[in-house]
């Protein structure tokens, strides 16, 4: 939503609230959808708290990752990721022991890409020793696409 000043013109279907901040002595309007659409914005997308590649995050629907890459993959290739440690929100969740049984995630594998190089310097002063070594890691970005369970 974003705030205007009440001296604008209001848009058709009116404001969707009116703030007013005792300290500053001002009033906003918040501009914004019609209150019919508001139910749809707000609705709580479902969670789930996975172990992927020896790393645990926690994702909703639409979320897109950076992990260590999945082999012998593609880009455009499906990953389903059974290891699902926590599942929904609130009074809904599940917890897993130590996995929740028959919930999975599905993923898309948008990319498989090098990461950002990292330098690896060792040095000993005073005995002419020096080494130098650089590192990238292999990572697939992928979106979760659907959370099943």
């Amino acid at each position: 939503m974003v705030c205007f000043l009440p001296t604008l013109p209001l848009p058709p279907h009116g404001p969707t609230c009116l703030w007013v901040f005792p300290k500053r002595r001002k009033k906003f309007l918040a501009f914004g959808p019609p209150a019919s659409f508001l139910p749809h914005l707000l609705k709580d997308f479902m969670k789930a708290t996975i172990i992927t590649q020896g790393r645990q995050f926690t994702v909703k629907e639409g979320d897109i990752l950076k992990v260590n890459r999945y082999p012998s993959t593609q880009a455009g290739d499906t990953v389903t990721l059974d290891k699902v440690v926590f599942l929904g929100e609130g009074a809904e969740a599940k917890i897993g022991t130590p996995f929740v049984e028959g919930a999975s995630v599905v993923a898309v594998i948008l990319e498989n890409k090098r990461g950002e190089k990292i330098r690896i310097f060792k040095h000993r002063r005073r005995k002419n020793y020096s080494r130098r070594r650089g590192h990238r890691q292999e990572l697939s970005v992928i979106k979760i696409s659907a959370i099943k369970g």
